[in-house]
């Protein structure tokens, strides 16, 4: 994570990484740690292959949590209300391809992105070529396949 960088959340993504956080502190991590006191009872624990993939299960959730933590304690809550028509984070942005497809995302901080939900974040390519701009302008997103055009046709809160 990026020190001094707000991490912007809406309501429901708060929501979802409190209950994240939640699980993982309340079951997921007692349930590691009790496989791992069993893993231990079986013998040699320096040979033990299954202490070892709990060991490192236990260090992944223990990270997560550690992320969860940050991320919470760093959220800048994403405010409702798009009075002036320009893209912000937060907003549903309809777009249309140079080849004619409408696309809609909404574009989130980096803690909610999740491009198959049509949730985008404020800084991937996309994310970060809308920003700012309002209905009827044209953006381009350099790919590695070439410059990508869209045309923004609507946004909304």
């Amino acid at each position: 994570m990026l020190l001094d960088k707000p991490i912007y959340v809406t309501e429901k993504g708060i929501i979802e990484l409190e209950a994240e956080l939640a699980q993982l502190q309340t079951k997921k991590r007692l349930e590691i740690i009790e496989r791992l006191q069993n893993a231990r009872g079986g013998g040699d624990w320096m040979d033990n292959t299954e202490h070892m993939l709990v060991e490192e299960e236990l260090a992944f959730v223990d990270g997560r949590i550690r992320e969860l933590q940050y991320m919470l304690d760093h959220a800048q809550l994403i405010e409702p209300g798009n009075q002036d028509n320009i893209v912000d984070i937060g907003e549903t942005v309809l777009i249309q391809t140079n080849g004619g497809e409408l696309e809609e995302y909404t574009i989130v901080g980096m803690a909610e992105a999740d491009p198959s939900e049509g949730l985008i974040s404020n800084e991937s390519p996309l994310g970060r070529a809308l920003l700012n701009r309002k209905a009827g302008d044209e953006v381009v997103v350099t790919a590695p396949m070439g410059d990508i055009r869209y045309h923004i046709l609507a946004i909304r809160r």
